[in-house]
């Protein structure tokens, strides 16, 4: 632009430099324009990956073939309007674009086999690109731009120049559009991880994949255009699309829709922003439990959410008088349907306002014991002692009987069995267990252990250890070290651990004597 502004200042140009100049920032413009993005597809530095499926020794070469074809687009249209300008003929404006076709035809026949080449992963490419799919696509694309390359000067050659001249031109454009979108993806990619302090910079979250998507359909007007789609058509559809569509007796618009979604988005965040405010700030400073604190960040939470779609709703002006028919016999079946979850969901709501369990209690429920490591509205995380989890829905935890160890406190009662041989002294075996019992560290002393003698069993005298533990959670721990110890302490003793004994009683001996002794004579014989 500073060029053409020195030139015309001198006032030496004529009609057609006038021409040359006037036309001279848009050459600029395409011609540095595909430069700046073959730099940015094909990136100089070693190490960076390129955003199309072309290895390293093939960047250049690419480089410039876009460069080169950005300068071709800026002379196609200097010479549309010399043209327009002189009234050339259309043999004569066919025998000038000629050259440029060709060019931009040889142009996209090397770059189509490059990329269509490169796909198939050699070893001096492979782990530039991305997923299979994308190789694919670029594949694809790669078979386009030769297959246009190949057919655009045999088109011109046997008369076709006009066809050939749109094609070719709209595909040059439609490969630089595409090259701008997967920048955009990229650059949106890079500040959402930046933003957000990604650890993979080549991961794709939820939000940059949602804003690539809306740049891809907001670039569809731009592709229409190039292949020849009219301003007025467009106009026209993009008026029926603003005018929206009609469900009963409501009509939603796009900016109804958006409106709905801005309004809810702004009140899920604000929603969020208070739950974390009131996690790390408010709750920790009250003497609530770690499960009523959950229970109010859910219930701010639900509340929250509730509450943003509903105003969200009245901002974007939608009637949904007209669908209570609708949505009452959706939710019948819906609730047939859905009637295990509704139910899980108000036994969530439960446990986290009665709190009957708690976050770290130790529980057993349905023949499973561990820790309660997370309580949410459906269901309820508990983690065995083997460390594994065990998912519990929270009806379950409603309607079935559910043995909490260590709500309230941790003390809880240990009992111990132990037997003894017949003939023991149980006076003695009495004192022995006190003692042991009386000696470990986790026994409570207040009150003291008991000892009982439970009865005469089918083998042995049967006792029992009954012992208040400071910590229940050393259950397992505390009943191992004291089997140890009465191991130990029965062997100084003398006291005998029995196990099962049985006697045969035979009603008839002299019968199996008499069998003997018959048998015996006859062995010998054999």
């Amino acid at each position: 632009m500073a060029l053409a502004e020195a030139f015309f200042s001198t006032q030496l140009v004529g009609f057609r430099g006038q021409i040359v100049l006037e036309n001279l920032p848009l050459i600029g413009l395409t011609f540095f324009g595909a430069r700046w993005l073959s730099g940015h597809l094909f990136p100089r530095k070693r190490g960076r990956t390129s955003l199309l499926n072309v290895g390293s020794i093939h960047k250049r070469e690419m480089r410039l073939h876009l460069s080169v074809l950005g300068l071709v687009l800026g002379l196609r249209y200097l010479l549309q309007n010399l043209s327009t300008f002189e009234n050339y003929a259309a043999e004569t404006i066919d025998i000038l674009s000629f050259p440029l076709l060709v060019v931009a035809c040889v142009l996209m026949f090397r770059a189509g086999m490059l990329v269509y080449v490169s796909h198939k992963a050699s070893p001096e490419t492979e782990g530039e690109f991305g997923s299979d799919q994308k190789r694919s696509v670029l594949s694809v694309l790669g078979r386009v731009l030769v297959v246009v390359g190949v057919a655009g000067p045999i088109a011109a050659v046997i008369g076709y120049t006009v066809a050939a001249d749109f094609f070719v031109y709209a595909t040059v454009l439609s490969v630089g559009l595409l090259g701008a979108f997967l920048v955009a993806q990229t650059f949106v990619r890079d500040v959402y991880n930046w933003s957000t302090g990604a650890p993979d910079p080549e991961s794709m979250g939820l939000v940059p994949v949602l804003i690539s998507f809306g740049i891809l359909l907001s670039s569809i007007p731009l592709f229409a255009l190039i292949w020849g789609a009219r301003t007025s058509d467009l106009t026209e559809m993009w008026t029926k699309f603003m005018a929206g569509f009609t469900i009963g007796a409501s009509r939603i618009s796009p900016i109804d829709f958006l409106m709905f979604v801005v309004v809810f988005v702004v009140g899920y965040a604000l929603t969020r922003l208070l739950q974390r405010g009131l996690k790390t700030s408010v709750l920790p400073k009250t003497t609530m439990d770690i499960g009523g604190q959950t229970a109010i960040l859910s219930g701010v939470g639900y509340v929250g959410i509730f509450l943003a779609a509903l105003i969200a709703i009245s901002s974007a002006g939608i009637d949904l008088s007209s669908l209570a028919i609708v949505a009452g016999a959706l939710s019948v079946g819906i609730g047939f349907g859905l009637q295990n979850i509704v139910s899980n969901f108000v036994s969530g709501i439960i446990l986290l306002i009665e709190r009957p369990i708690a976050e770290g209690d130790w529980i057993e429920v349905g023949g499973q014991m561990g820790y309660v490591r997370d309580i949410s509205v459906r269901s309820t995380r508990i983690e065995t002692f083997d460390r594994t989890d065990l998912i519990v829905p929270n009806a379950d935890l409603i309607s079935g009987t559910v043995t909490n160890y260590t709500r309230g406190n941790l003390t809880g009662r240990a009992i111990i069995p132990v037997g003894v041989a017949y003939g023991t002294d149980t006076r003695l075996v009495e004192k022995i267990l006190q003692e042991i019992a009386i000696e470990h560290p986790m026994v409570a002393l207040n009150p003291e252990p008991s000892i009982l003698f439970m009865g005469f069993g089918a083998d042995s005298m049967d006792f029992e250890i009954r012992a208040i533990l400071r910590d229940v959670t050393t259950i397992h721990s505390v009943r191992t070290a004291l089997n140890h110890e009465i191991v130990k302490r029965f062997a100084e003793a003398g006291i005998q651990i029995p196990f099962a004994q049985r006697d045969i009683w035979l009603r008839n001996p002299e019968v199996l004597r008499q069998m003997s002794a018959q048998a015996k004579p006859a062995a010998k014989k054999k």
